[in-house]
């Protein structure tokens, strides 16, 4: 059997597939994970999966004095997305696709986005992907955790908004999707995420518990909508 290959690069290690792994395995896909922290660039395999997934992470594109494997990883994305190969960034991972396509990306104006909320349909696309309907059902909630905000991607399609903020989903032509949201967490994967984030959420006054109480109301309804979402458009993928 000539099996699939998923690169997935991490960025914290709590911060995972979640959802999308069984859909992955169900298809066949070998997956290998790159700390991209500590990781020697440039990655051959990057260049020779079929997949490259770019997972989220508490830092900030623009954090590139800091955090200098960033420039490296950007130009990763680049040369992906030049090839036209397969691309899925979720959070960080979809900033540093929209940074890697020559989009601006900065700290939001209505700042932190945390907690559950509905994504809606862009207004200036009344037929979304077929793929996407799922995680717009009325009675889904997405999983929302970050600052930061992008600009359209040049040569991008804008999919859907929050009511705080515009960009959370674009595609490029049929081979590459960023995700601002987070459709892969679990109820009980999240639990790692109070206890990695612990810093901010005490800092932002956050309480773990309230993120608790929702996602025992919501992460039922999602993980059935991320279910279908991700088997729909790995099948539109491949």
């Amino acid at each position: 059997m000539n099996l699939r290959h998923a690169l997935v690069l991490s960025h914290v290690a709590f911060e995972d597939l979640g959802s999308l792994e069984l859909p992955l395995r169900e298809r066949d896909f070998s997956i290998e994970t790159v700390e991209v922290a500590t990781a020697r660039f440039p990655l051959p395999q990057a260049e020779t999966c079929d997949l490259l997934v770019v997972m989220g992470g508490p830092i900030s594109v623009y954090d590139q004095l800091d955090y200098p494997f960033l420039k490296d990883e950007i130009s990763c994305i680049a040369a992906r997305l030049q090839a036209r190969q397969p691309t899925l960034g979720i959070c960080l991972g979809a900033q540093l696709m929209a940074s890697a396509l020559g989009a601006r990306v900065y700290s939001g104006a209505h700042g932190a986005e945390i907690g559950w909320a509905p994504i809606h349909a862009a207004s200036n696309a009344p037929h979304p992907p077929e793929w996407l309907a799922p995680l717009l059902a009325p009675e889904v909630s997405l999983f929302h955790w970050h600052g930061d905000t992008f600009d359209p991607p040049p040569g991008s399609a804008h999919l859907a908004s929050t009511e705080l903020y515009r960009n959370q989903a674009f595609t490029v032509d049929n081979f590459a999707l960023g995700l601002q949201f987070h459709p892969e967490v679990t109820e009980r994967g999240l639990e790692r995420w109070y206890v990695g984030h612990a810093c901010e959420l005490s800092h932002r006054e956050i309480s773990p518990t309230t993120l608790r109480s929702a996602a025992q109301s919501h992460a039922p309804a999602l993980a059935e909508a991320a279910a279908r979402f991700w088997r729909l458009w790995l099948d539109s993928i491949f």
